[in-house]
């Protein structure tokens, strides 16, 4: 492993902002820190460059240990979210500034800026003033400054969080290519380790090649954005997800396993949780399938439609339907071409089995 995060922990005060947290990077791998405000993200990033010093805990890189390292001995590069450019300066002379550092020839500096424009999509924005750039080419420019000195290590901390929409999402996928892209270009073969904090999931998802969720100073789960997004650990991970429908069960059935819930008996994923076991009982959003009447086994219900939320390829959908102790409400997401009554005779809805999952 390139970077090594054992046990820290951080107080300001008596405020304890970490609380064991532990992972690590391998070379050329791109870890996002995802979690809420206030949750220790950028603590743990702020401690990692040496900006901030551990209260307990060790960071070790290639083997050697970085407590007393500091930060300009580092060899990690940063990107901020306010991209802490240099407004006299040029886009060249901004880019150009750790290269000056770092005391190479001008002829070698002129080359690896316009191998940064190049890779950031900006050849030829050389004599270009910052003050007359759009944010996305500030970001790409904060980039290619943060990348041309080879930095062994890099650490963006929200760095698109000031864009509009539409750039966000384009340049979310753009930074992927530049950052895998980015290790040819400045002599590290087996790519450039990043890190990378984010309370967006679309952003984790689209960027990460693994994440780790955060959650008031832990690290909750940790896994490439498939399986954390396919198979979440606990309810907070869920919860932070978008995933809602979450019910107090116990399994009342192992062959075939069935949880008794406040919606009624439901037929469930396969689940290592022993019988009588009480737990967490998750309704993923795309559970729910509308059918035509109510002859089915298990796991259907006459519902209605409370209210619908377009969202572009899908709507999420709000339907309540009959529990044991009342009316239960579940937000579930459709096709965005699906058909869903809105009359008052309402509808039968089929939550499919391998959709409902045990939570630790």
């Amino acid at each position: 492993m390139a970077l090594v995060i054992r046990n820290i922990y951080k107080s300001f005060d008596d405020l304890r902002v970490l609380r064991g947290s532990s992972f690590d990077v391998a070379p050329g791998e791109i870890i996002v820190l995802l979690g809420p405000s206030g949750c220790g993200k950028t603590t743990l990033l702020r401690i990692i460059a040496g900006l901030e010093r551990q209260y307990r805990g060790d960071i070790f890189w290639d083997g050697g240990e970085m407590r007393d390292i500091p930060v300009h001995k580092r060899g990690f590069g940063m990107v901020f979210q306010d991209f802490a450019l240099f407004p006299h300066k040029s886009v060249e002379a901004n880019i150009d500034f750790g290269l000056r550092m770092q005391s190479r020839s001008a002829a070698d500096r002129r080359k690896r800026v316009n191998q940064m424009l190049l890779l950031v999509g900006l050849q030829g924005f050389n004599d270009r003033q910052v003050f007359d750039l759009s944010g996305g080419e500030k970001q790409r420019v904060a980039l290619a400054r943060s990348l041309a000195p080879s930095p062994k290590l890099l650490l963006l901390d929200e760095p698109l969080s000031s864009l509009d929409r539409a750039l966000r999402e384009r340049l979310m996928v753009e930074l992927r290519q530049i950052l895998k892209q980015a290790g040819e270009v400045t002599g590290h073969p087996e790519g450039i380790a990043s890190i990378y904090v984010t309370h967006d999931q679309e952003e984790a998802f689209s960027l990460a090649d693994r994440i780790v969720v955060m959650g008031q100073g832990r690290v909750e789960q940790i896994g490439k954005p498939e399986k954390l997004y396919s198979h979440p650990r606990n309810s907070y991970v869920a919860q932070f997800l978008g995933m809602k429908n979450q019910f107090p069960a116990e399994l009342v059935s192992v062959e075939p396993p069935i949880a008794r819930t406040t919606i009624g008996d439901l037929r469930i994923a396969a689940t290592d949780v022993i019988l009588s076991a009480r737990f967490t009982l998750l309704i993923r959003p795309e559970a729910g399938k509308l059918v035509e009447n109510e002859n089915l086994p298990h796991n259907i219900f006459k519902a209605q439609v409370k209210d619908i939320s377009f969202r572009g390829r899908h709507q999420l959908v709000n339907l309540s339907v009959q529990g044991k102790d009342g009316q239960v409400t579940l937000s579930l997401e459709f096709s965005s071409s699906a058909p869903l009554p809105t009359d008052q005779n309402g509808c039968f809805l089929y939550l499919v089995p391998e959709k409902l999952m045990a939570l630790e």
